[in-house]
């Protein structure tokens, strides 16, 4: 079997990455084919054997991983073209959802962004300034 299953429909909930350049943040890292599930049942011969099929779109097929389970979301014919050249690993943006839905690096940015913020803010509370306070831009200009 190529595929751990073949699924007819995305089962986790809709993460907001619906532009090329949302994906492209996502490193693409090695996934096995046999741990994949599909989330669509037909696949486009003429998708599979077009010489330029990635010209137009991103290089790697994008999964979503969520619940323990990772699903090929967009690449169903790249996958497909791995197991015919009888290799088992392709690369692929791993998009890793929490179980709100939530994409797990995004959660953690604001969070380390709601933190940052308040450290800033310092005991005095958001907008005020401790007198003689410099900000770091202008610190590295005064030495």
């Amino acid at each position: 079997m190529i595929f751990k299953s073949v699924g007819d429909h995305r089962p986790y909930p809709d993460h907001g990455y619906t532009a090329p350049r949302d994906w492209a943040q996502i490193p693409p890292e090695q996934v096995r084919l046999d741990q994949l599930v599909t989330v669509k049942t037909t696949l486009d011969l003429s998708a599979l054997l077009a010489e330029d099929s990635t010209f137009f779109g991103d290089l790697f097929p994008h999964v979503v991983e969520w619940r323990g389970e990772k699903y090929l979301e967009d690449g169903l014919h790249r996958a497909v073209r791995t197991a015919l050249h009888q290799r088992s690993v392709l690369h692929a943006r791993v998009l890793r959802l929490d179980g709100a839905g939530l994409h797990a690096g995004a959660a953690a940015r604001s969070a380390d962004a709601a933190e940052g913020a308040a450290s800033a803010a310092g005991p005095w509370g958001a907008g005020t300034r401790v007198a003689g306070a410099r900000s770091a831009g202008a610190r590295s200009a005064a030495e």
